[in-house]
């Protein structure tokens, strides 16, 4: 693999080099005042990009995977009952560690490809009339198939079900760089990691807690010591960690922070979406489709493209990377094999992205795909000189 080359996989992601240098830092007394110094604004940042009007931040030295534990640990209890739906190989990873910690999950089966059924959520806290079930899991952005789902919708589903379950969010290959509104929706915990949007390293587990979430705290029994929030607040009051913090990935997110605000986030989030549709269009013009079943569920950040009959888009991420030093995503579980991932999030430009179109297309040609060279590319390139133009109008 190629180290020059950007990588158009969903995560990690390219890092701008002023991060990589923010991460490039000497050792220093991660419980002195220049640690406090650092961190606090960082934790100002992650609650301006979350949009929280009020709860905690919590940023703990570990993974998106590490949050989903923090999230369920923290606040539930073993023996209690939560819905999901799965419908991709994140909202499945969800499931399953609810289900290793011992609590009852109520599943709603959905087709890989769509999002989260908004109508047969409702339908089943409607039905919990007794009040069994204590959170609702929504996976923001399956990475496994490129949908994203409608978060918004599912926290009216909750008010009209007059329902008071905690609402949890995996937002880990949204936030940062797509539109997250953690007060408007109503959610309780939003869980996202520091190697997508925020253009980092993996090793940082971001977490926005509503006070609902904090108070649940109290009466909550699973175990839980590395990842105790109560642990966590309690050495935030002075500034520091209760053990030792990933302090150099801690410099790196307020770099990145002021990164994004630098550009405003309202642009980052046109810029994904502009990037999104570029590859969007290439894959129509090779003939082919996204697996998001329809227009309103297409993701701006990871796009799964569909093979055509008797491709294996297997072959094409390892041709990729072997022959062009280029990463691109496989397809995971339901859709192994059937699609390839194309990753379009974080440090990315449009010359970029029409690079991995294009080796994309030379990897098609050499598999003996049908494909015609250059027209995802030509079809890319014919949106991005419109919609390039249009944004520099109206900055004018």
């Amino acid at each position: 693999m190629s180290l020059q080359n950007p990588v158009f996989i969903p995560g990690p992601t390219n890092m701008p080099e002023a991060v990589r240098k923010a991460c490039d830092m000497p050792t220093i007394d991660h419980r002195s005042p220049a640690f406090a110094r650092m961190f606090k604004p960082a934790v100002a940042g992650v609650r301006r990009v979350l949009n929280m009007a009020e709860g905690e931040v919590i940023i703990l030295p570990s993974t998106g995977t590490g949050g989903w534990e923090a999230a369920i640990s923290n606040t539930l209890s073993p023996g209690d009952t939560v819905l999901a739906a799965r419908f991709g190989m994140f909202s499945h990873r969800w499931i399953d560690m609810c289900q290793r910690h011992g609590l009852k999950v109520e599943i709603i089966e959905t087709p890989w490809g769509e999002g989260a059924p908004l109508a047969r959520i409702e339908a089943a806290l409607k039905a919990d009339t007794a009040g069994r079930i204590k959170a609702v899991l929504a996976t923001h952005n399956e990475t496994a198939t490129g949908v994203v789902s409608d978060i918004g919708g599912i926290r009216r589903a909750l008010t009209a079900a007059k329902h008071d379950a905690l609402f949890f969010v995996d937002g880990v290959s949204s936030i940062g760089s797509m539109p997250f509104e953690f007060t408007g929706w109503g959610v309780d915990i939003a869980v996202a990691g520091s190697q997508k949007g925020f253009m980092l390293p993996a090793g940082l587990a971001i977490l926005g807690v509503s006070p609902k979430a904090t108070a649940a705290m109290e009466t909550a029994t699973l175990p839980r010591t590395f990842f105790d929030f109560r642990d966590m607040l309690k050495s935030y009051a002075t500034g520091g960690y209760p053990y030792t913090p990933a302090v150099g990935l801690i410099s790196g997110l307020a770099k990145a922070i002021e990164m994004l605000e630098d550009e405003g986030l309202e642009a980052v989030y046109a810029r994904h979406h502009r990037l999104a549709e570029g590859v969007r269009r290439a894959v129509a013009a090779w003939g082919m489709t996204p697996c998001a079943v329809s227009a309103d569920l297409y993701s701006d950040t990871i796009t799964a493209v569909v093979v055509p009959p008797g491709c294996n888009g297997t072959d094409l991420v390892k041709l990729a990377a072997e022959k062009y030093g280029v990463a691109f995503g496989v397809g995971l579980g339901e859709v192994a094999g059937k699609v390839f991932r194309i990753g379009h999030l974080g440090m990315l430009t449009d010359v970029m992205v029409l690079s991995g179109l294009a080796t994309a297309e030379m990897c098609m040609a050499d598999l003996g795909w049908p494909i015609r060279l250059g027209s995802g590319v030509a079809a890319a390139q014919e949106y991005y000189r419109g919609s390039a133009g249009a944004m520099a109008m109206a900055a004018e």
